[in-house]
């Protein structure tokens, strides 16, 4: 039976104390894959924890990255923007909260280094892409309805991970043109990916709190448990294969 265990870990980027947790099955043994969970725009909540937990029932060990620093969260529209606006402004920021986390990982005894991959949810989503075009040693990486413009743009050779974009089709904040420049870069790229589009799904919709949210604060957001259920197939599936 297993023996879902959520643990908190303090670390440091840079002199800025980060707060992270790392989620394992106690009951397996042996080193298994770890993958990096990446939170949306309102820091670490209880979905990205959730989400990570679903990562530990796959057989893997997560670790749920502090990208803001000092634990910060925000509970409205205004704060999250704020927060994200600060952190995705500074690509070397971003890749060092990214690797801090990602060290933890790899250095916990549960953990096979050779197998780490990332998974991020919105604003965690673009940076789990961004990660992967900058060549980042992962086998694979999973975006929930994240942000697909290209940072930095992917380029032949460069990419290690296959990478999975699981995307509301009536997300309003992903346009039709920012996907077919997503599809062509990755075919130049030659990366090995798969592109998802769940008619009906917008943006968020693999966070219960999401519906509440969007009625709040008047944002198209809306959890749709369907979606949430074949888009964690399909990702599963993929970091399976990816793993092997």
């Amino acid at each position: 039976m297993a023996n879902i265990t959520e643990v908190p870990v303090a670390y440091k980027d840079a002199g800025t104390e980060l707060r992270g947790y790392v989620t394992f099955d106690e009951s397996r043994q042996g080193k298994r894959p770890g993958v990096v969970v990446l939170h949306e725009w309102w820091g670490i909540t209880r979905h990205v924890r959730d989400e990570a937990r679903y990562f530990a029932e796959l057989g893997y060990t997560a670790f749920v990255a502090d990208l803001y620093g000092e634990g910060r969260t925000a509970d409205n529209p205004t704060d999250a923007a704020a927060l994200m606006n600060s952190l995705m402004s500074d690509a070397v920021l971003v890749r060092a909260r990214f690797e801090a986390a990602e060290a933890q990982l790899v250095k916990h005894p549960t953990v096979d280094a050779t197998r780490i991959g990332a998974s991020g949810y919105c604003m965690g989503g673009a940076v789990a892409l961004n990660m992967a075009r900058a060549g980042h040693d992962l086998r694979a990486v999973a975006s929930f309805h994240g942000n697909l413009t290209a940072r930095v743009t992917a380029q032949p050779g460069e990419v290690k991970a296959r990478i999975i974009a699981l995307n509301g089709a009536d997300d309003p904040f992903v346009s039709a043109e920012s996907i077919e420049a997503f599809r062509k870069e990755m075919e130049a790229a030659k990366v090995d990916f798969r592109f998802v589009n769940y008619p009906g799904a917008v943006h968020a919709f693999t966070n219960p709190e999401a519906t509440e949210k969007g009625r709040k604060f008047n944002l198209p957001l809306r959890y749709d448990a369907a979606v949430d259920k074949q888009a964690k197939a399909e990702a599963a599936s993929w970091f399976a294969d990816s793993f092997r």
